[in-house]
């Protein structure tokens, strides 16, 4: 079995160093993180090489412990990839609010671009949310029951998970994925274009 030891790494460093493992041969792994979002993300990575996965918890650290399974890894790549061969367009919002000037209607300005989105139609292929962004993925934001509608019809929804941890709010997230930088650089690589508010 091998062990990794990423404690006191930041996001993405986990995620790597567990592909690096993986990408050397390895089939058992025992990853020991020391957050809620690289404990998140090494599983969500693991589960896409078709690795089967138990965590358990010790104190403030978690021990993910990884098999692999009886499938055909995917790659990253691959669990990103469209369902269908149309415009693949990534919007990336960096932010709870749209401009500078007045924040009320910045927000305003904002929840307003989130519900228009649907306009896009199919070509809207991810919807990523970093930074000061990811409170609208959290409980209470005005457009939280747009964006589970999104994903309910298939939109995938990706917020960081560091930024998440960083404002405090990975318990109150409540539509969308926990993710990490990897995820997100490998989702611009795929994407046709990508828009960043």
């Amino acid at each position: 079995m091998q062990k990794i030891d990423a404690r006191g790494l930041a996001c993405p460093a986990p995620v790597l160093q567990t592909k690096a493992a993986i990408d050397e041969g390895a089939d058992l792994l025992a990853v020991l993180v020391d957050n809620k979002a690289s404990k998140e993300n090494v599983c969500r990575f693991l589960e896409t090489q078709g690795f089967e996965t138990i965590v358990e918890s010790w104190e403030t650290d978690f021990h993910v412990h990884a098999t692999r399974a009886g499938v055909v890894p995917r790659s990253a790549a691959e669990s990103l990839s469209p369902e269908s061969d149309g415009s693949k367009i990534m919007v990336m919002i960096t932010t709870d609010r749209m401009g500078f000037g007045d924040d009320a209607l910045g927000m305003k300005l904002m929840t307003n671009f989130i519900k228009t989105l649907k306009e896009m139609g199919a070509s809207l292929w991810r919807l990523v949310f970093v930074n000061n962004g990811v409170k609208l993925a959290a409980e209470g934001a005005a457009v939280l029951e747009d964006l589970k509608t999104y994903e309910a019809d298939g939109l995938k929804i990706l917020v960081c998970g560091t930024c998440l941890d960083h404002f405090n709010l990975l318990d109150q997230k409540r539509v969308g994925e926990t993710t990490n930088m990897l995820d997100i650089v490998t989702a611009m690589q795929l994407a046709d274009k990508v828009i960043n508010i």
